[in-house]
């Protein structure tokens, strides 16, 4: 299962599927990334958390935690 977390800067990915359960879920769906959703990854802080996206045309910050629930293809 390859993850968000481990994309590198400037590569894109489809989503698979958002894992976790309840409130976590729900909000990172809500942020727009869901299945099908292409992501692109623009930036990534020195250490590397968060990490900042291109997400159904908006930019987007996510921690490396949260990315670490979203399987990609």
């Amino acid at each position: 299962m390859k993850t968000l977390k481990e994309l590198p800067v400037g590569q894109s990915a489809k989503v698979l599927k958002v894992h976790g359960e309840g409130a976590i879920r729900r909000r990172i769906m809500d942020m727009g990334i869901t299945k099908g959703a292409e992501v692109y990854v623009q930036k990534m802080a020195p250490f590397g958390d968060p990490i900042e996206l291109i997400v159904r045309g908006y930019s987007l910050t996510l921690r490396r935690a949260d990315a670490d629930r979203i399987e990609i293809i």
